[in-house]
């Protein structure tokens, strides 16, 4: 049974393919040095055996008796077939001692030779002294040949193609060496009638391949146990950031939110992978620290008007009030109620954009138009501020909602007026840049606390030094960023303390 875990199985799959390699490798190794060492055995086995063959003939015609034939071996005494022995006659023929020396009749491992006449009976004519009894039943009975001597060519008188049949040369495929248990011998025909085997005991060539068998084989087991061990090393570190990340999402479905996934020192597309994951899990833990301090601030934001609307109920209710006291009861509570009633609809507001679900015009208009009757809109209050605007408009298209992107203009114009120093200034400037449309306002206020600068886009933020007083919820900044980005645009804000603060809007002009 394949095991689940990844771990195993990679294992498994690595063993697999290392014991494959190894198999293939050792076999493939073992057969080469097998077929090398038998090569050189069979090259020594028809090297003997030509020799041997070669000295059963006399010189041909033209070459003095005592001449060395081509190999530089000297003339074999002379063997005459008419009188060869019979079956049971004893030998008569005797090699010539360089091509005796050849084999060492005294090691039982060394090469032998056993020669026969193909005469009837096959009369043995010559054999070593190490020569097993049954040396060369591997190989058929060759067949007599009555006729040698009156079909063969006469003796001394050996010419053309016959002078290779008469050097022990067969016509068509050589003979091949036969393994007979431990000795390897090779049987050679002679046209002249004579079959001559050479062989050979290779106790110790297969005592030397089988030791190489061992020794490839113990190379092979310690290769296969450092591979095996090296494996499991790789394949734990490759895939410890899997357990890393196991470990990290029990915590954090735990509600430990701040664990992260170490990947230190890893490089692999699982160091990657847990690289996304922290990311994913940095972004789930300032969601929830966001929902958690937007749940705190909501129910702040709600409770106040709620314990007014309370208030001054229980205090109507004490006692008997003239009309004018109830009077004033129901307008503090009509302004709490109007108070909750703009922060409910806010906060469905940003819900409906977090969800995708706000409908938004798409038609070209003029953004210019718009800021200028947001401008004309919120004069009034400047003047009561005392504050003056300028503005710098250029007729730009662009694609959008304009009673949405109106929102955004009214709003950030506003707090450039409650914000700013009495008679102080806001100027809006409206021009294209890059392919874009560049909305800027900006006021001459007390600017922004470098410290709370990054945060004036998060909901129910106020900043405690400029931003505080002005009676509102938090949420106007955090719904302009909405509808921006709604819009595949970008809100950015720019500040420095007693330095004034700029707003500026890039939105994508109309193609």
């Amino acid at each position: 049974m394949i095991p689940k875990s990844i771990k195993w199985r990679l294992q498994l799959w690595y063993g697999l393919i290392l014991v494959a390699v190894l198999v293939g490798f050792g076999v493939t190794a073992y057969q080469l040095e097998r077929n090398r060492v038998f090569r050189r055995v069979d090259d020594d086995l028809h090297r003997r055996a030509n020799a041997v063959a070669q000295s059963l003939h006399r010189p041909p015609r033209g070459r003095p008796p005592d001449a060395p034939d081509q190999r530089g071996f000297p003339p074999p005494e002379p063997f005459d077939r008419e009188n060869a022995p019979g079956p049971d006659g004893p030998p008569t023929f005797n090699l010539a001692p360089p091509i005796a020396a050849l084999f060492d009749t005294n090691d039982a491992s060394g090469f032998y030779f056993l020669i026969r006449s193909l005469r009837p009976g096959h009369a043995e004519i010559a054999r070593s002294a190490n020569a097993p009894k049954d040396a060369g039943t591997q190989f058929p009975e060759p067949p007599a040949r009555p006729q040698d001597a009156e079909t063969g060519p006469p003796p001394g008188d050996i010419s053309g193609d016959d002078r290779g049949s008469a050097r022990g040369e067969i016509p068509g495929e050589p003979p091949q060496p036969v393994m007979r248990g431990s000795c390897r011998e090779l049987m050679l025909l002679t046209p002249l009638g004579e079959s001559v085997l050479v062989g050979k005991n290779v106790s110790p060539e297969l005592t030397e391949l089988r030791r190489s068998a061992l020794n490839l084989s113990a190379i092979g087991g310690v290769i296969l146990f450092i591979g095996l061990a090296g494996g499991r090393v790789l394949v734990g570190r490759a895939l410890r950031p899997i357990s890393d990340i196991s470990h990290t999402a029990a915590k954090i479905a735990a509600g430990d939110l701040s664990q992260r996934i170490n990947s230190a020192g890893t490089g692999s597309e699982l160091g990657q992978l847990a690289a996304v994951l922290n990311a994913t899990f940095a972004r789930l833990e300032t969601a929830f620290a966001q929902q958690k301090q937007f749940a705190s601030d909501a129910a702040h934001e709600l409770r106040t008007p709620v314990s007014v609307i309370l208030t001054q109920t229980q205090t109507a209710l004490t006692r008997e009030r003239d009309a004018a006291s109830y009077r004033q009861t129901v307008e503090a509570c009509q302004r709490a109620a109007q108070r909750m009633r703009k922060l409910i609809e806010s906060l469905l507001e940003l819900a409906r954009f977090d969800a995708g679900q706000e409908a938004l015009k798409r038609l070209d208009f003029d953004l210019s138009a718009t800021v200028a009757d947001c401008v004309e809109l919120v004069q009034p209050l400047a003047e009561e501020r005392r504050v003056k605007i300028s503005a710098e408009l250029k007729p730009l298209r662009i694609t959008g909602d304009s009673e949405r992107l109106a929102q955004v203009v009214t709003n950030l114009l506003t707090n450039a007026i409650q914000f700013n120093r009495p008679d102080g200034e806001a100027r809006v400037k409206l021009e294209a840049r890059e392919g874009l449309a560049v909305l800027e306002i900006s006021d001459t206020g007390q600017g922004i606390a470098p410290d709370d600068l990054p945060h004036v886009f998060e909901r129910f933020y106020r900043a405690d030094k400029s931003r505080t007083g002005a009676g509102n919820s938090g949420l106007g900044l955090a719904i302009c960023k909405a509808i921006v980005e709604a819009h595949s645009g970008v809100i950015e804000v720019s500040s420095g303390e007693k330095a004034g603060t700029t707003f500026t809007v890039r939105l994508p002009l109309a193609i």
